[in-house]
C-alpha cells in the first residue's frame, strides 16, 4: 500500500535528525509563504512584483522559491513590500 504525503511525512518527523532539520527550515517556509500569500493577495504576478522592483521575474521566482538556499536581505525585503504598497516590519518573538 503506497503511503500520502502526510503520514509520511508524519512517520519521517518522528526521527529526531529528521524533525531537527525540518525545525531548523520552518522560519524560512513561513517567510517565503508569506511572500507568495501577500502578492496573491495583491492580485500581483511575479513579473508585476520584478517590474516595480526593477530587477527579473526569475529574480522574484527564486526569492519565492522554497527550494532556494539563500536568504533574502532585509533590503530585498523591503523592495517587494514597497511593490506590494506594503511596509516590512521585523519582529523578534
Amino acid at each position: 500500500m503506497r503511503k500520502d504525503f502526510k503520514s509520511f511525512k508524519q512517520e519521517a518527523l518522528k526521527n529526531p535528525e529528521v524533525r531537527a532539520i525540518y525545525d531548523s527550515l520552518s522560519d524560512e517556509f513561513e517567510l517565503k509563504s508569506k511572500l507568495i500569500s501577500l502578492r496573491k493577495a495583491a492580485n500581483m504576478t511575479q513579473e508585476e512584483i520584478a517590474k516595480k522592483m526593477n530587477t527579473t521575474k526569475s529574480s522574484i521566482s527564486r526569492l519565492e522559491s522554497l527550494n532556494a538556499k539563500n536568504s533574502p536581505s532585509l533590503a530585498t525585503l523591503k523592495a517587494y513590500a514597497n511593490a506590494l504598497g506594503k511596509k516590512l516590519k521585523v519582529e523578534f518573538l
